[in-house]
């Protein structure tokens, strides 16, 4: 059967061959066989869906059937998957209430339906904008009021703890305008999340981020935007990780017409939008969330001990369950076909791949790490499902692991037994950028250690470097900016104060940094909205321990345009750096070769799509008349970048030579 399933794909057992290039056979032979019954499960399951619910397009389509849906004629069918439920009922404002008006009608394999004909009028008997409830009559006999695990809007109202499920369903809905932009070939992605989006100390909206913030992006030279925070999420301290109703773009930056205009508007520029998608785990609310849904501790996940993330504190899926497949892929398919996203971020991919969720553990390379029984085969399947139903439904779409394990492959297609993502985040490199600057003093740094961290990733897999994202603008930690400047960027960046060596060296080594992890770094470049400039505060949402403030909460975009303050100057290196990629095209093209890595010179020197970058890191000393080996011999041109003459003193950071000097 394992033969039989595989042989479809022959080129599989390239790929297995590829990635498991070990001397150790008997490893090899162990790898090998892991890696081609993992292809086989997925096989099993693709064919499954296939010979059971008609191909995995109208599996995947299940969003337009379960849930509240509006028929055509102004009747109304609710479809609910509740397999520990004794009876269900759907209540809200079109009942007055009544629990038990309306019950569904048990079907087979835990599903239940209803159907509600439209009134006399012809309209729908649940209007627009009413509220709604399930009623489910646990096991035990207990009735519980949750909200459709599909539900497609939910609202938290002033005064209130728990979300309301309110029926979206408006007489007109936006129609987009704009097609979304050709598959990227160079990846320029702006991290962002829509409720800090402003410098005013409140949740900005998705109208405020489409006029005010999509301008500034695309004057950086971003051509992707990665959407954090949009899957609805009871608390908002969790920066959307801790994710509630699925289905549901969160409704305190607006409705979902809002974000549907957002991304519009951003592809009316050429801006790909990309969703960071939430599948690793669910929140372990139950009044509005998943957990519990029919009373059950199972239902959407495993139960048990295994069904909990101990240091998440949150809920896991069970992925080889035939309805959360249907649930997680439907999911992904409604949030491109509805909305218009052109893909997705997977968070948590780590967490999903292994029984021990990565917990406690560094991975050293070892194959045995893996492919073995720590490797959650049903996770990995889903994830092989997910992508291989995107690429096949929507190939234009792009796909993001966040991976720190460094599972071989996972950015491989499906079709060669790989995960099927296009990219994995290069997580390694800010990790390496932090330790450098917290342990080591400037003329300590060692060049060949730098390069090794941002060349050293699998072979034909692509790469996301990023000096930093969100993670390293979090309360408790600190951006880069702010370990270079700490606080005297709080007192020394006018334009109007001496530059102090603090500053200096901060400014310098930041452009450098950045420059370098773009250039050398990866196939992509990630940046969080704020770090460009280098904002100058961590990131910080409201809540208890900070008195529900908003201070920290929020991007102060008014820095950079103050021109009396140095924060436009690393503002406009990022947008030159961008659109010189945007030019030259680096990110799409093969790595870089190396020439150079020199210790006691601390330079560090490579060619890259027809260019030669040249790195001087040392604290003091300069060079004239440098010599570097090139690939091909003749005169070089000499660019600098175009804003560097305006100002000699604060741009001392050129493109073929770059200098740093105190």
């Amino acid at each position: 059967m394992l033969a039989a399933c595989c042989i479809a794909d022959f080129s599989v057992f390239r790929v297995c061959l590829l990635k498991l290039t070990v001397v150790d056979v008997p490893g090899l032979c162990n790898s090998l066989y892991d890696a081609l019954a993992q292809y086989a499960l997925f096989y099993k399951r693709l064919k499954s869906i296939d010979d059971n619910e008609g191909g995995l397009n109208k599996f995947s389509k299940s969003y337009k059937s379960f849930g509240v849906n509006q028929f055509v004629d102004g009747g109304v069918y609710c479809k609910e998957w509740a397999p520990g439920a004794e009876a269900v009922f759907l209540t809200g404002d079109f009942n007055g209430w009544n629990p038990f008006s309306h019950p569904y009608k048990k079907m087979d394999y835990g599903k239940w339906e209803l159907f509600i004909p439209p009134g006399q009028d012809g309209f729908s008997p649940v209007p627009h904008g009413s509220k709604l409830k399930v009623v489910i009559r646990a096991q035990n006999g207990e009735l519980l009021y949750r909200i459709s695990p599909w539900a497609r809007y939910v609202v938290r109202y002033e005064g209130k703890v728990n979300y309301d499920w309110v029926h979206w369903d408006p007489p007109q809905t936006y129609i987009r305008k704009h097609r979304s932009p050709k598959k990227l070939k160079s990846l320029r992605i702006y991290e962002s999340h829509v409720g800090i989006a402003s410098p005013e100390g409140k949740i900005a909206s998705y109208k405020n981020f489409t006029f005010n913030v999509l301008p500034r992006i695309r004057d950086l030279g971003y051509n992707c935007i990665q959407l954090m925070a949009v899957m609805e999420h009871a608390y908002y301290a969790s920066f959307g990780y801790q994710v509630t109703s699925f289905f549901a773009a969160s409704s305190r930056y607006g409705t979902p017409d809002d974000l549907k205009e957002l991304i519009d508007v951003a592809h009316s520029m050429g801006i790909t939008v990309l969703l960071d998608v939430v599948h690793s785990h669910a929140s372990k609310n139950s009044e509005d969330g998943l957990n519990k849904f029919d009373g059950t501790d199972s239902c959407f996940f495993h139960s048990g001990s295994r069904g909990t993330h101990r240091i998440w504190d949150s809920r896991l899926f069970d992925y080889a369950n035939w309805e959360v497949l249907r649930f997680l892929l439907s999911n992904l398919r409604m949030w491109i076909e509805d909305y218009g996203f052109d893909g997705f971020r997977f968070d948590g991919v780590t967490s999903m791949l292994y029984h021990n969720h990565g917990i406690g553990k560094e991975f050293s390379g070892d194959y045995n790490e893996y492919f073995g029984l720590d490797v959650d085969e049903d996770a990995l399947c889903y994830l092989m499902l997910a992508n291989h139903m995107i690429n096949f439904l929507h190939p234009e779409c792009i796909t993001i692991a966040e991976d720190v394990s460094g599972m071989p492959a996972l950015c491989r297609p499906v079709a060669e037994g790989g995960g099927g993502f296009d990219y994995r985040l290069a997580m390694a490199i800010p990790d390496k950028w932090i330790k450098i600057i917290k342990e080591l003093k400037d003329e300590d740094w060692n060049m060949g250690n730098i390069v090794y961290t941002l060349t050293n990733r699998r072979c034909d897999e692509k790469y996301i470097a990023y000096a930093e994202s969100h993670d390293q603008a979090l309360v408790g930690d600190k951006t880069l900016a702010f370990r270079l400047m700490d606080a005297e960027m709080y007192t020394n960046m006018s334009v109007f104060t001496p530059l102090t060596p603090v500053i200096d060296r901060g400014i310098q080594l930041h452009k450098m940094i950045r420059l370098i992890t773009h250039t050398l770094g990866g196939d992509g470049y990630l940046n969080f909205m704020g770090n460009e400039f280098g904002h100058p505060e961590w990131l910080d949402f409201p809540r208890k321990g900070n008195n529900e403030s908003f201070h920290y909460a929020r991007r102060q975009f008014n820095l950079t345009d103050d021109h009396l303050l140095r924060y436009k100057f690393l503002n406009e290196f990022d947008r030159d750096m961008n659109k010189l990629e945007e030019k030259f095209g680096w990110l799409a093209s093969p790595p870089a070769y190396v020439t150079e890595k020199h210790e006691s010179n601390k330079v560090i020197a490579f060619e890259r799509a027809g260019l030669l970058f040249i790195f001087n890191f040392h604290p003091y000393e300069s060079y004239v008349d440098y010599r570097v080996g090139v690939e091909v011999p003749g005169k070089y041109p000499f660019l600098t970048l175009s804003f560097l003459q305006r100002n000699l003193l604060n741009y001392l950071t050129f493109l073929l030579y770059i200098y740093r000097c105190n």
